[in-house]
């Protein structure tokens, strides 16, 4: 949960020049609120000492996992998610592939970018490339997040050795499409004998900004003397005539009494009389 040492050893490793990538996870509802609380805090603290950081929720991994999972299994399956997330980049770095990457291009996508979203698919048959690439832009693991919000998209695309180029690029411009325009994508693809027969797609989404919202100023509706009344309606209430009639009579008030027109206190003369009157 990157509790612990962690923090002090990310620190340690980025002092000295070092990439610092973590994969953490978020513990499982039914562990309780202090165990939550403290894998929260952990991560805060993780992530003031590290470059990236990707956190997934088990919680979004039971998913992933059948009624029949026994609860060992369950946990196994966390495991190979970790696994798949720490090799996705270790693999395109150190493993010759059909696309090779270099150091240079993981550290351009994750250096300095803070939170990390990872998102993964495996499919076999015919579609296999399109079904994969769609599992990994709408993973669970992505916690309810689209990868189009991140400015560095790290693609990983690996199949076996009867993984054809066509495949590699149905799966590369689907994710792509999925991004946005001033997205840096980093792509990169693997050969593992393994897959015979399956391709997986992990997608890494780097440099989330936060979205700040911005609250529309409440209009407070504009408050009216008593006895205001404005003159379009005046007129329409007493007719034409009337309405010459309290005009008159308004001009009559003010050569009586010039300053009761001007008077604050002075409420049970129309206002549209007494800016006539003036």
């Amino acid at each position: 949960t990157g509790t612990g040492a962690a923090p002090t050893i990310a620190r340690i490793a980025r002092e000295v020049g070092a990439l610092t990538v973590g994969v953490v996870t978020k513990p499982f509802s039914f562990e309780g609120k202090k165990r939550m609380m403290q894998a929260e805090s952990g991560i805060k603290e993780l992530k003031e000492a590290i470059d990236t950081l990707i956190v997934i929720p088990n919680q979004k991994l039971l998913s992933f996992v059948g009624k029949d999972t026994s609860f060992t299994g369950a946990f196994a399956i966390v495991d190979d998610v970790l696994q798949q997330a720490v090799c996705s980049i270790s693999d395109l770095i150190v493993i010759p592939g059909l696309v090779n990457l270099d150091f240079a291009d993981v550290k351009t996508i994750m250096g300095n970018m803070g939170k990390a979203l990872m998102g993964s698919g495996v499919a076999a048959g015919e579609n296999r490339a399109v079904e994969a690439a769609e599992k990994a832009v709408s993973s669970p693991l992505l916690d309810d997040a689209t990868v189009d919000g991140a400015r560095g998209i790290l693609i990983n695309v690996t199949g076996g050795e009867d993984m054809t180029m066509l495949e590699v690029d149905e799966a590369a411009m689907l994710i792509q499409k999925s991004t946005h325009d001033d997205a840096n994508i980093i792509f990169g693809s693997v050969i593992n004998d393994n897959m015979e027969g399956q391709m997986r797609v992990t997608v890494i989404a780097t440099g989330f900004e936060s979205k700040a919202e911005t609250k529309q100023p409440v209009q407070k509706p504009e408050k009216k003397m008593p006895g205001t009344m404005e003159a379009e309606p005046m007129r329409k209430a007493v007719g034409d005539n009337g309405y010459r009639h309290l005009r008159g009579l308004a001009h009559e008030i003010k050569e009586d009494n010039p300053d009761s027109l001007n008077s604050s206190t002075n409420f049970d003369i129309p206002t549209f009389l007494r800016k006539h009157a003036d």
